[in-house]
């Protein structure tokens, strides 16, 4: 079996998507807890020895550095015979979704979050901006999942383990009070995490915290 390292630092909700499927297929990884609001990332050494997009997560399989969140989950996904699409539709849906949570729901989450959580002087006008985007992106999820119980359908995919990872932090990290505003994305992250062998982002993911100023 392959022996994993992840480089990661606790509030990375794409750290938590890799941890997560590893620990959803039954894998253990050694968790290397890195410095980021250090600026530990943007040292030319770490992007010279760890990541040269210099960008967290960081996985090492079997001394192997692997890089880009999604391509990572698919990898794992195929790997190991989970959680990937099983004909050429669904894999078709899954990097539809993969990609538009990118490009869209992670992207926007990631930023609204830790400027809203993490920095000590946001500006509004940002902040608004950001919000208008997500209310919108969420809009469009909780649309889909009030007709489908999962990303794809039926069943749990990686695109579900990539979309739900940022929306799966505390409330007032997050800024959203799901059950009360968006209940169809509120009754899937509960399937989500009804999973066997799931576990929170703080639990899977130790080490020191930012400062949390919201």
């Amino acid at each position: 079996m392959p022996t994993y390292r992840l480089h990661y630092f606790p509030e990375s909700g794409n750290s938590y998507k890799l941890a997560l499927m590893l620990t959803l297929c039954g894998q253990t990884f050694e968790p290397v807890w890195t410095d980021f609001s250090g600026g530990e990332t943007r040292t030319p050494e770490w992007r010279r020895t760890v990541n040269e997009m210099g960008e967290i997560p960081v996985l090492e399989e079997d001394g192997v550095r692997l890089t880009q969140t999604a391509p990572i989950l698919l990898k794992l996904a195929e790997q190991y015979g989970r959680f990937g699409g099983e004909n050429s539709h669904e894999k078709f849906e899954v990097l539809r979704w993969l990609f538009w949570d990118n490009h869209k729901l992670t992207g926007y989450m990631a930023a609204y979050r830790y400027y809203r959580t993490f920095t000590p002087s946001p500006d509004p006008h940002v902040q608004a901006h950001f919000r208008r985007r997500l209310d919108d992106f969420l809009g469009i999820l909780e649309q889909h999942l009030r007709r489908f119980p999962f990303a794809i359908g039926d069943r749990p995919t990686v695109a579900d383990f990539s979309m739900i990872a940022y929306l799966s932090y505390p409330s007032d990290e997050t800024g959203y009070d799901f059950a009360a505003s968006h209940p169809a994305i509120n009754a899937w992250l509960l399937r989500v995490a009804s999973l066997s062998g799931w576990r929170s982002a703080y639990d899977l993911l130790p080490g020191k915290r930012l400062t949390h100023y919201a």
